[in-house]
This record gives structure tokens, C-alpha cells and sequence, in this order.
């Protein structure tokens, strides 16, 4: 199994302020159902609520602490380990969100799917700051703003080393 993390940050590493996105990027969220589809995503039960339904094409995985939580067309597990425990050795499993998950997360993880944003917003919810001595970047792609998506963006795709 290969564990990623997926996700769009600002200059200061932000993903998120009341508990939605920081920004509308089109072409983002594009590359999100790309890379996602097919496959498993994890996401904690803020995530989950924010985007408000099981995402399509997906096994959907929200973690919660209540164990009365239900959310539709997802399984409900009550942590991270539990979560990655139960995918399949031959499968990406994306962690999607939020902080909290991330920071668990990115111990563990193999891949970083990161679009950086070229822009700083007021953020309550950031992505952890990861050592760039312990990855290796693997892919980047850059893109300008144009009528659809407001800012300047790279899609980058880290790799853990060793």
C-alpha cells in the first residue's frame, strides 16, 4: 500500500479557515478527483462535513471519535491506524484532510501530493511543516492564473526518501 496525503496550501502552509477552503481553484479540484478516483480517502469528520457527502468513485473513510457518528455512504472509524489497517496492500490510500489527520499522517507516509498556491490567506488550518531533507521531489508541474483559477499554482509530488 502506498499512503499519500493530498492537498492545496498557501505560502504559509494554510488549507483551511472555518472550516472551508482557502480559495476556488478549478483546475485543483480537477486534479484532486484525477488522482483520488478509484481509489481509498481518508478524512477526518470536519473534512467530511465541509464537503457535506461521500465523495463518488471513492471508498470513503471519516474518522470520528463518537462512535453514534454516521455518515452516509462512508465507513466510520474511530482512528487513523485503524483506517490505514483496513485498505488493501496493493492500493494509494489518500489522506484528505484536515489538520489534525495530516500531522498524524505524514509520519507514516510514502507520497505528498502538494499544490502550492501562489498566495497567502488567513488561515486557521495548516498543513505540517515536513523537512524537504526527508523528501524527494518527484514531479512538478507549474501553472498560471488565468479566467478560471485566480492564482498562480504548482502541482508537486514528493516522494519519502529511503
Amino acid at each position: 500500500m502506498i499512503l499519500s496525503l493530498i492537498a492545496a496550501v498557501d505560502k504559509n502552509l494554510g488549507i483551511g479557515k472555518d472550516n472551508q477552503l482557502l480559495w476556488h481553484l478549478p483546475a485543483d479540484l480537477k486534479y484532486f478527483k484525477k488522482i483520488t478516483s478509484g481509489n481509498t480517502v481518508i478524512m477526518g469528520r470536519l473534512t467530511y462535513e465541509s464537503i457535506g457527502k461521500a465523495l463518488p468513485n471513492r471508498r470513503n473513510i471519516v474518522l470520528s471519535r463518537n462512535k453514534d457518528f454516521v455518515a452516509e455512504g462512508c465507513e466510520v472509524m474511530e482512528d487513523l491506524f485503524t483506517a490505514i489497517k483496513s485498505c488493501k496492500k496493493n492500493e494509494e490510500v489518500f489522506i484528505i484532510g484536515g489538520a489534525t489527520i495530516y500531522r498524524q499522517a505524514i509520519q507514516v507516509a510514502d507520497k505528498i501530493y502538494l499544490t502550492r498556491v501562489e498566495a497567502i490567506k488567513d488561515a486557521d488550518a495548516f498543513f505540517p511543516d515536513f523537512s524537504l531533507s526527508a523528501w524527494k521531489l518527484i514531479h512538478m508541474e507549474m501553472h498560471k492564473a488565468d479566467e478560471k483559477n485566480k492564482y498562480n499554482y504548482t502541482f508537486s509530488i514528493y516522494q519519502r526518501i529511503g
